[in-house]
């Protein structure tokens, strides 16, 4: 947790579990940049910002969020109540469906 960009990841999943989903942003674009060296925090922080950009009406930024979760994971994938969700459920499944 010492380097910057694990840091800014868990600050940015504090701050989307807090609902402050603007800050959270920041935060994990932050850490992406910042090159988080493990490949499901990549995947994570890729999908929470799927989430964020698809509730903000973002549908193409949401879609390369999946697809770049999936990229930096190739196991990445939603549980069945995330891909379930009328936001972005339907974004999921049309960029990352089989």
């Amino acid at each position: 947790m010492q380097r910057p960009a694990e840091r800014a990841l868990v600050d940015g999943i504090r701050l989307y579990d807090d609902a402050q989903y603007a800050q959270a942003e920041v935060q994990l674009r932050k850490a992406l940049g910042a090159g988080l060296a493990d490949a499901r925090d990549r995947a994570s922080a890729h999908k929470l910002l799927a989430f964020i950009t698809c509730t903000t009406d973002r549908l193409a930024d949401c879609a390369a969020q999946f697809a770049a979760a999936r990229a930096a994971d190739p196991a990445f994938q939603l549980s069945r109540s995330e891909s379930g969700h009328p936001v972005w459920g339907p974004v999921y499944r049309r960029t990352l469906a089989p």
